[in-house]
């Protein structure tokens, strides 16, 4: 496992480092779209901070966040020695790359220093049908993370009923409650499902899907549109002033519901959207 090992350390490096090219092409295009004025100039800084951390090996975003694994295993392997050596990564390259060291005891407070702990970092494993290894991996920017919100509809004072209008007016109304904070423009991940805590994941695995790619389903990829378009037609978009790109990308992701639970997820990412996968 040494080599995965030292494997997961350079996916770290390079989720850490640099923007995935098509989050970097879509803030190219809205900086080429949006308006002259502060919003502009906002995106601009975002493209030279994004050329200058590839350049300088260092991390485009000071808060590295909370990397959350997404790993797919054939038959056979591991889950244990995945974890472990999942872990062993995360310790050399919080020293190595460098990651900010984010993992406090919740009971004494104090932190590990490595980014190591309890449920931390955060993996999803599954099982794969084929015999490649998929290793995915975010850093979950802090900030964005405090902006989720989980709803059970029917939700009265939305007017949401149990249907994907209701989800549209949920997402809208986590997105105005936002306030248009923190580091703009968003990437808006949403999950729709039975239960709270299965939505919550299912919105968080948006994250790992492509800025410009849409949902299989018809209705939802609709959605996924519309809802684009109205958050961009809210106004304020970064430095507050935008008129075009409070938001790069919305991404939907559903499951069967119970006959009296409709429950959505809405989380939110800033622009440094930063993931990357390894295949061994």
């Amino acid at each position: 496992m040494l080599k995965l090992r030292d494997g997961i350390v350079e996916l770290y490096k390079k989720v850490a480092t640099s923007i995935p090219p098509d989050v970097e092409e879509a803030l190219r295009k809205a900086f080429e779209t949006e308006e002259p004025g502060p919003a502009k100039e906002s995106l601009s800084r975002i493209l030279e901070n994004i050329k200058v951390a590839r350049q300088s090996a260092r991390p485009v975003c000071q808060d590295t966040g909370v990397p959350v694994f997404s790993i797919a295993a054939p038959k056979g392997l591991s889950h244990r020695e995945l974890i472990d050596t999942v872990r062993e990564a995360t310790v050399i390259a919080t020293s190595k790359v460098p990651l900010v060291p984010n993992a406090i005891d919740v009971v004494t407070g104090e932190n590990t220093g490595d980014n190591t702990g309890i449920g931390f970092p955060v993996i999803y494993l599954e099982e794969t049908p084929d015999d490649t290894l998929r290793i995915d991996l975010i850093l979950k920017d802090s900030g964005c993370e405090q902006a989720g919100r989980t709803y059970r509809l029917p939700e009265q004072s939305l007017n949401a009923g149990m249907n994907l209008e209701g989800v549209r007016r949920c997402v809208i109304d986590a997105v105005e409650k936002r306030r248009w904070s923190g580091c703009l423009p968003y990437i808006i991940g949403i999950g729709i499902g039975a239960t709270d805590d299965q939505v919550v994941v299912l919105a968080k695995r948006q994250f790992f899907r492509k800025v410009h790619d849409y949902s299989e389903y018809p209705a939802i990829a609709d959605l996924e549109k519309t809802l684009l378009g109205e958050i961009n037609a809210l106004a304020n978009g970064p430095a507050g002033s935008g008129k075009r790109t409070a938001a790069l990308g919305v991404k939907i992701g559903i499951n069967h519901r119970h006959t009296s639970s409709f429950s959505v997820h809405v989380s939110v990412s800033c622009w440094a959207s930063r993931r990357a996968r390894l295949i061994w």
